[in-house]
């Protein structure tokens, strides 16, 4: 692809800038399966007949499904909590508590893309009893994604988008299939803990079990994350390299540094390869 498309939402640790790179080591398929589809930069910028993007985050699923449905009156309704009046941190308290304490499945959604806009730092986390709690963003004018939001809605008509844990993925397999396994990172320290992007989390029996499901897939994966000790040793059986990659994993500026990302391909378990 020659233009990068951009996603609609802003994600702490989105995929945009490494598209190219991923899509060089993705090998050719018919679908492909996103189990951690996050803000969708992957699926944005890569080409395949059909997609089938998972989340286990059920706000983010249930506002894709409504945008490939009708993202005409969708853009519509998010552009109001888009004025001037909302863009102020009493207000967005007001509207985050509405949002926890909402039940509809479409209001829900508006919010949620107002909160990943005025929202600091494009987090999306959840407290363990499941409240939205990413603090109020202070930014000057919040970008309306009016364009990606419309690109997001063309594309997903080749997209399939459901709400599982990321196992269940490895059940719907076709031998046409390529996955693209982007999880929550392994901690780059032992100071460092995961993100609460989901209220349940993600463990290091997580990251393991993955490890193992990509392994023993009948189709090939391509995995990314952290490059340490323990992702080197989960992946020892994949075709692995790493480029460095810029991230903001410190609050100070002049600690943050260069970070190594690691890709591990495990190639598709054929017949000739399981021996």
């Amino acid at each position: 692809m020659n233009k990068k498309n951009r996603a609609f939402l802003k994600w702490a640790g989105g995929k945009f800038t490494l598209t190219e790179q991923i899509n060089q080591r993705l090998p050719k398929g018919g679908r492909l399966i996103e189990p951690f589809v996050g803000a969708g930069s992957v699926f944005l910028n890569s080409d395949f007949d059909e997609y089938l993007l998972n989340d286990i985050n059920p706000d983010l699923i249930e506002m894709y499904k409504i945008i490939k449905r009708k993202p005409k009156q969708f853009i519509h309704d998010a552009k109001y909590y888009f004025q001037d009046k909302f863009n102020d941190e009493a207000i967005y308290y007001q509207l985050r508590t509405e949002f926890n304490a909402c039940s509809d499945v479409y209001q829900r959604s508006l919010l949620f893309l107002y909160m990943n806009r005025h929202g600091y730092n494009g987090l999306c986390r959840y407290n363990k009893s499941g409240g939205f709690n990413v603090p109020f963003g202070r930014y000057k004018k919040p970008y309306f994604p009016e364009k990606e939001l419309l690109f997001f809605a063309e594309k997903a008509k080749k997209a399939t988008f459901i709400c599982k844990p990321y196992q269940k993925l490895f059940q719907y397999l076709r031998d046409d299939d390529v996955l693209y396994c982007d999880p929550p990172y392994v901690p780059l320290s032992k100071s460092a803990s995961f993100t609460s992007y989901a209220s349940s989390g993600f463990t290091l029996d997580d990251q393991a079990n993955l490890a193992k499901l990509a392994r023993e897939s009948k189709c090939s994966v391509l995995l990314s994350n952290h490059d340490t000790t323990l992702t080197q040793e989960l992946y020892r059986d994949a075709l692995c390299d790493k480029v460095q990659v810029s991230r903001t994993i410190s609050s100070k500026s002049s600690t943050r540094q260069p970070v190594g990302e690691l890709f591990a391909l495990f190639a598709a378990q054929t017949p000739e390869n399981k021996k």
